[in-house]
């Protein structure tokens, strides 16, 4: 049995639209009805006004005391109160004695009867208005007296019936209701114009759904490890979440958003990221000490609205990149070695096969001076053990390239010398991209070689890798150091990433990285890092 589908809720732009309708006519509902009020109110006092005009103008006429001093008031009264009628457009006139007996009245059946109203203050001089109803119907009138030496000879009454004034006041009434109906017409048409541009925002969605979607997205900024960054138009930081504040290393959410990615102080080709108007898919870059993988998005709805961009944090990720591929490098130089041990055995077996043990024995013995040799004099120089086994894997790798990699006399680093903050990784980071560097630029050159020198001077670890390669171009000392430049052809995991890795470590261990043109032509990077500043700051830390 399917059960019947609740009606979805109202979105929030029907909401407002059906609560603004409502509220603008209420709103000119009751104006209508307090202009209505109003109105008549102000046309009853107007009909007052006008009655007593009348009729005390009618009080000070001449002819009138003339004409009650005749022996028929009525004969002359009469034409001269229906003329005054038209012309002042009331609905009667009435001219009586003091005690109320009408001379004139607009029905000729009238006259001589008792006039019907209150007379009294008029019959002591005063004028006096009221709404009653008499013998033509309810009427706003004025009773005023005649005076003739400050005595009453004579009243009049003038008045104007009520149906006459609702008439007036339904005129203007019907006006107003035709005008309301418009406004409230252009409001419903003004409402409904910005609520169809707010359920565009808001995708018809309700205020209930709008209040579960920020609940989801807020939880969902807080839970996502990877950092997130979402820029406005002007390039300026609309959203961070916890972990792009982590992975750029910038301040707290209130500081950060509302900035210019610009402000940030983020390295240069990092913030060019950032602000290019085209996509970006999966590029490396560096901070002070992280390595991050950063992809761009632009926000576009008809115009551009911003950028979203996703920051991965590759740090790790790059240095088992990079061990891996010396491991890589370590087997294919044992690989080679191997391969030579066994021509080298055999030269030995079919000597000895050939009756020549003496010529064999000299043969080997050789072979072995020379590997112990090596091994002694790097070890004398560097006898710290993670820098001797990376200078002796490299010797292998770069003697399977055609480089011969040496160490200097001047090298002198004794084992447990270096202070703790400088972790065996960063060593291996530092001086293998740099012999790796080096063994790239002399691979190919009439009597190639690297040159190695490490020592301690003055609390300070010096290491120097010296090449008979091409040298650096002096414009472009700087710019080696940054991510992606290289002046050989990229392979399949790209080139530049070496001498910005190592500068990444110099940095962070507050070092510092030079490049100089060698004596007999090539590069010379040396590297300077404090020993006793160093342990200060990594306990720091």
């Amino acid at each position: 049995m399917r059960l019947p589908s609740l009606p979805r809720p109202r979105s929030l732009a029907g909401q407002l639209f059906a609560m603004q309708a409502v509220l603008i006519a209420v709103l000119v509902a009751g104006y209508a009805l307090f202009t209505y009020v109003n109105d008549r109110h102000q046309a009853q006092e107007a009909a007052a006004r006008q009655a007593t005009a009348v009729a005390g103008s009618v009080a000070d006429a001449p002819s009138v005391r003339s004409a009650i001093h005749t022996s028929d008031p009525s004969a002359l009264l009469q034409p001269y109160a229906l003329q005054v009628m038209r012309d002042t457009e009331v609905d009667f006139i009435t001219i009586m004695t003091p005690d109320g007996i009408r001379w004139t009245h607009p029905d000729k059946n009238e006259i001589g009867k008792h006039y019907l109203g209150h007379i009294e203050a008029a019959q002591h001089g005063h004028t006096y208005s009221e709404t009653y109803k008499g013998t033509l119907g309810a009427s706003v009138r004025t009773v005023t007296p005649v005076l003739e030496n400050g005595r009453v000879i004579g009243l009049v009454s003038a008045g104007i019936k009520v149906e006459a004034i609702s008439k007036r006041v339904q005129e203007q009434v019907t006006a107003l209701l035709g005008t309301a109906a418009g406004a409230l017409l252009l409001g419903a048409l003004g409402t409904y114009v910005v609520n169809a541009r707010l359920r565009r925002h808001t995708h018809g969605m309700n205020a209930a759904e709008l209040s579960r979607m920020h609940d989801y997205h807020q939880a969902a900024l807080h839970a996502v490890r990877e950092g997130l960054l979402m820029l406005d138009g002007q390039f300026r930081v609309a959203l961070i979440n916890d972990g792009g504040r982590e992975l750029l290393g910038v301040g707290p959410e209130g500081q950060v958003v509302g900035r210019s990615v610009a402000d940030l102080g983020l390295p240069a080709p990092l913030t060019g990221a950032l602000l290019a108007s085209e996509p970006r898919v999966d590029e490396v870059h560096l901070t002070a000490d992280r390595v991050l993988v950063v992809n761009t998005s632009p926000v576009s709805g008809g115009e551009r609205r911003g950028t979203v961009v996703t920051l991965r944090d590759v740090t790790e990720l790059q240095a088992l990149t990079g061990e891996l591929d010396s491991e890589r490098g370590f087997t294919q130089a044992l690989r080679s070695q191997a391969h030579e041990a066994a021509n080298r055995l055999h030269t030995v077996v079919s000597l000895i096969e050939l009756g020549r043990a003496a010529e064999a024995v000299d043969f080997a013995t050789a072979e072995l001076e020379l590997a112990q040799a090596l091994t002694d004099q790097v070890v004398a120089a560097v006898s710290e053990p993670v820098l001797a086994a990376l200078l002796l894997g490299k010797t292998a790798q770069a003697n399977e390239r055609g480089v011969e990699l040496v160490v200097s006399d001047e090298s002198r680093l004794d084992d447990g010398l270096l202070p703790e903050s400088l972790s065996a990784r960063d060593l291996v980071t530092v001086l293998g991209n740099l012999i790796d560097n080096a063994v790239d630029a002399a691979q190919g050159t009439v009597r190639a070689r690297v040159t190695v020198t490490a020592f301690a001077e003055e609390a300070e670890l010096v290491m120097r890798v010296a090449d008979t390669g091409a040298g650096v171009d002096p414009a472009h000392a700087e710019l080696v150091f940054q991510r992606g430049f290289s002046t050989k052809p990229a392979g399949p995991g790209g080139r530049g990433l070496g001498l910005a890795l190592v500068r990444q470590a110099v940095t962070r261990l507050e070092g510092t990285l030079t490049v100089t043109e060698a004596p007999e032509g090539g590069a010379v990077f040396e590297v300077r890092l404090p020993l006793r500043a160093s342990l200060a700051g990594g306990e720091a830390r």
